[in-house]
Parts: structure tokens; sequence; C-alpha cells
């Protein structure tokens, strides 16, 4: 009976899934860790232990001035947005996989990755407003014009991946992973973020850790007048300025 239910609740949800979008999985040290999914996870008891943090559906945050920006605005037990119960261990310098739902072809844009460390467990730790997020992994639109979001558009959808920074200081961490999409980003507000984030314990004898000119705050990184915030892509030819700080590498 309850996955006759369970059915029932992902096939309303189906056209949605279609339009929009969010991270289905995570393969990192080659386990796979299934996302958070909004369309059955929260129908399901007890409810599933993730390394994803809780997202409330596949749509975007577009007020950019909101908590929710952070981690797709999940509001649970006090925190703007719910620690995740697991965490997955990961080696600096290792590639990390993630699979989205197949992307729009009208919502061309970035994908942008951040990391931000815990001061002890990611599992009850809430940054905030804090600068504490660094940028690991950026990718905008090609010399030929083609977007980053263009391989994810059609089935079976690609892996995304990027990789931990070698040498990064060992700890736990939180993994915040997006797409904007710039097809409304005409004017602001217009883009819109599609937030993701997960947690992963980082092992090994690494040292390095970002300086503070690396650390943005969400809220706070991206505004109205961010370059590549507010980008016309139907008229505008020419490179495009990915929103952010810079990587660090």
């Amino acid at each position: 009976m309850k996955s006759t239910v369970i059915l029932a609740v992902a096939s309303a949800f189906a056209p949605l899934v279609s339009a929009h979008g969010y991270v289905t999985q995570a393969v990192v040290n080659g386990v796979t860790w299934p996302g958070w999914n909004p369309n059955v996870d929260p129908y399901l008891s007890p409810t599933p232990q993730r390394i994803f943090r809780k997202i409330p559906g596949n749509g975007p945050v577009i007020d950019l001035s909101l908590i929710d920006v952070q981690c797709n605005g999940y509001t649970d037990g006090g925190f703007a947005t719910a620690p995740a119960a697991l965490s997955a261990n990961v080696t600096a310098g290792s590639t990390v996989s993630l699979t989205w739902t197949q992307w729009p072809d009208s919502h061309k844009g970035p994908l942008i990755t951040y990391m931000a460390k815990c001061p002890g467990s990611c599992t009850n730790y809430s940054p905030g407003t804090a600068k504490v997020w660094f940028k690991v992994a950026q990718a905008g639109k090609s010399s030929s014009g083609v977007w980053a979001t263009t391989p994810y558009e059609t089935l079976p959808v690609p892996a995304y991946t990027f990789t931990i920074p070698s040498g990064l200081a060992a700890g736990n961490y939180i993994v915040r992973h997006e797409i904007i999409a710039l097809h409304a980003a005409y004017v602001y507000p217009g883009a819109q973020v599609y937030p993701s984030c997960f947690q992963v314990t980082v092992g090994g004898s690494g040292t390095r850790a970002p300086a503070s000119s690396y650390l943005v705050s969400f809220p706070g990184a991206y505004t109205a007048s961010t370059p590549g915030i507010v980008y016309d892509m139907y008229t505008n030819t020419g490179t495009y300025p990915i929103p952010g700080p810079a990587l660090f590498t």
C-alpha cells in the first residue's frame, strides 16, 4: 500500500521534474550516494538518511537575498537549511561525480561548485550568512558559444565531475553545487539558481585552506550587480562572466 502511494505521488510530480531539476546522486570514492528525492523521500518512514541536505522540490531560488540560495531553502529544526545525517569519505585531489535529472534545453547557464569547512561535524552545522564558501569548480560558456548545461539536456544524462582540491586540509565539508539558469536573467530578479548541498569528510594530511579573499557567503555572493547575474543570453554573444569569487585551485 505504501509503495502504491509513493508511486502515485511521484507520478503526480513527474511533469515538474522534467521542467526543472535537481541532483539525483553522487559518486564519491567509488561509492554511489542517492540524492534527496523531494517527490518520494518526505513520504517514507523512517526518513532516509542521506549525505544530501533536504530540498523542498525541483524549483529555483530567484530572490538571491534569501537564505534559500544557500542549499535550496529547506527550513527544518531551526536551521535555515537542515544538515544531513551522513557524510561521505573522500580524498583530497580525487574526483566526485554528480548526476542531474534531465535538464531543460531552454534553461542554459553555468555550473558552479563551492565547498565550506564545518567547524566540527557537518551533521549539526549551518553556515548562516558567514563567509565560509570557496569556489572549487566552474564552467560557463565555451568560446564557440556552447553552455555548460548543454550536455545534460539529453538522455542518458552524463555525470558532472569536479575535483576536491589537492592538499585540502582534512576535515568535514559541505559541498554546494548549482546550476544558474539564465533564460530570464535579462532583468533582476530573473536568474534562477538551483543549488544542492551534500556533506563529505576529507581525509589525508593536507593543510591547504583558502585565504579570506576566496570566501563568500550565501546569501551575499550574488546580487543584482554581480557580473553574470543579469545577462541577456539571447543577445549577448560574448564571454559569459561566471558569478562568484576566484577559483581556489
